[in-house]
């Protein structure tokens, strides 16, 4: 992989056109950057605030889709699980399992995940430090599997709002892993809605300029072409005519805090 990358897409498949057209556009801005690209969306979102609220397609649709837009693209794939049963389904399909930060600490999880030898993002948890992560890092590479890679979402500040310390990017970085920042959840407001979580979609960018000169090795923003009519988390989902500009940003911060070679 690249030096830096970037993960994105809708938050759950809402369809299989809408995927397709996702991720083909968002692959094309990225290439724009000259940055690498994996799909992300999720088949079940497992931790809505309502059971009233839309999960997705479920694992044996959303798989399908997945393996879909990966045959007809080219692009790799990221997905949550939330079972190590999921975790094996999933792995025959997508090529990174993403560990939703509600269930970093589960032991059988982590450990499932990284035994099926695909790339693990873990996010840290809200209610976690970055120190504490090194634990559940090590649960993973435990098994042999090294691309394991630790995410940063923000933590619980008082109700209903999260805040980002940039300190537990090189923290969690220092323990030999790539690190990627998630600047749309970090900007989510848990529950602010009443029977959905809020958002400050404004601040998204500010986030992921941050995060990036902190030393993110990927950025993680989950991406809509109408963040408004999105049916899970459109409050912290970049707008997908916001994301060209951001991404000439973040590679110009990179660039910038690059040691020049040959001096």
């Amino acid at each position: 992989m690249s030096s830096f990358f970037f993960i994105g897409g809708p938050c759950v498949i809402e369809s299989e056109a809408h995927a397709l057209r996702h991720a083909t556009e968002i692959s094309e801005i990225c290439r724009a950057a000259g940055v690498e690209y994996i799909y992300k969306s999720s088949y079940d979102k497992a931790n809505r605030t309502s059971g009233k609220t839309y999960r997705g397609p479920g694992i044996k649709e959303g798989l399908r889709i997945l393996a879909k837009v990966k045959k007809q693209t080219g692009l790799r794939m990221l997905t949550d699980v939330h079972s190590p049963e999921e975790a094996r389904a999933a792995a025959k399909v997508v090529d990174v399992l993403q560990i939703p930060a509600m269930l970093c600490r589960q032991t059988d999880l982590v450990v499932a995940a990284a035994k099926t030898g695909r790339s693990v993002n873990i996010k840290k948890g809200q209610f976690m430090d970055p120190w504490a992560m090194k634990n559940i890092l090590e649960k993973a590479t435990s098994t042999g599997n090294k691309d394991v890679w630790l995410c940063e979402r923000g933590a619980t500040f008082g109700y209903q709002n999260l805040v980002v310390d940039m300190r537990s990017i090189p923290i969690m970085k220092s323990f030999g892993c790539k690190v990627v920042m998630d600047a749309g959840h970090a900007v989510q407001q848990p529950g602010g809605l009443g029977n959905a979580s809020g958002g400050m979609r404004d601040m998204i960018p500010v986030i992921a300029r941050c995060g990036v000169a902190a030393g993110a090795d990927g950025l993680f923003i989950e991406v809509h072409e109408n963040p408004d009519r999105g049916p899970s988390d459109g409050p912290n989902m970049l707008k997908l005519a916001d994301l060209p500009a951001l991404l000439r940003d973040v590679v110009a911060i990179r660039k910038a805090l690059t040691p020049s070679r040959g001096r």
